[in-house]
């Protein structure tokens, strides 16, 4: 498998926004919630929970419905402040997260910086019981294309030349594929366009570093950005109600890990 993210850059980037993350909760929570509203669909109750890489708004929401809470993440500093029992994560290939301990993991918006998205998906399967719940929620294709458009355009009428700013995303499509071939009973998959609007396009930006959302690309530009490139990208982003206009494609997918009577994939 072709590499396309620098998972060292990523692990720094969590770090540096660990301290700074409770200024986007507003915007963290309002998304968490729209996941964890699925468990309002099944009448199933979930004593122990896996909050993976929950920034500080899973591992309370859970707490409040009763569950015992591990709260892991590959960056130290937001494992120790995401809520629950912290526990740093050992690697990308490898997590390090205990077989078959907890009823239910939740993965809101932490999966779209891994290389190997089935297998991380493998690795969570294990984590969970038989009869387990996976819900997880990340961007689809159709997130922030916009500005990846306006980027690059600004990008080559000022040098003359490209490179990649904004990651890329799955289609939705291949969502829910995603979770059979990682050993998930009853996978399903959906999404919805959130609209985000801001007086001052700039503070997009501010919010996706503070959220440690920051690009880490292999192939990104370790050069400084050419003068003029984000005011210019960001001028000409599409405008709702004399404001700048992004969207994020929320695909929120649940699974079932495997009864007892079904012997998982390996």
């Amino acid at each position: 498998m072709h590499p396309i993210f620098d998972f060292e850059a990523m692990v720094k980037h969590r770090e540096r926004a660990a301290a700074h993350v409770p200024r986007v909760f507003p915007v963290l929570e309002a998304l968490g919630e729209r996941l964890l509203d699925r468990l309002d669909d099944t009448s199933r109750h979930f004593s122990t929970a896996l909050d993976f890489g929950g920034r500080g708004v899973i591992a309370p929401a859970l707490a409040a419905r009763g569950m015992e809470v591990v709260s892991a993440d590959f960056s130290p500093a937001m494992a120790a402040r995401a809520g629950g029992k912290p526990l740093v994560l050992a690697g990308p290939q490898n997590f390090g997260l205990p077989a078959q301990a907890f009823d239910l993991v939740v993965a809101n918006l932490s999966l779209h910086f891994l290389d190997d998205l089935p297998g991380a998906l493998i690795q969570l399967r294990r984590s969970l019981k038989p009869d387990g719940l996976l819900l997880a929620s990340m961007p689809a294709l159709g997130t922030l294309q916009a500005l990846r458009e306006t980027l690059l355009e600004a990008e080559e009428r000022l040098t003359g030349k490209v490179s990649p700013r904004i990651s890329p995303f799955p289609e939705l499509r291949d969502c829910a594929g995603l979770l059979t071939r990682a050993g998930f009973v009853l996978p399903v998959a959906d999404a919805e366009d959130i609209s985000f609007l801001y007086k001052n396009p700039l503070a997009l930006l501010h919010e996706l570093r503070t959220a440690g959302e920051t690009n880490a690309l292999l192939a990104r530009s370790r050069a400084i950005p050419p003068r003029g490139l984000f005011a210019a990208s960001l001028a000409a982003l599409p405008q709702r109600e004399g404001r700048a206009h992004a969207v994020l494609r929320l695909a929120v997918l649940t699974g079932w890990a495997p009864p007892l009577t079904e012997a998982p994939p390996s």
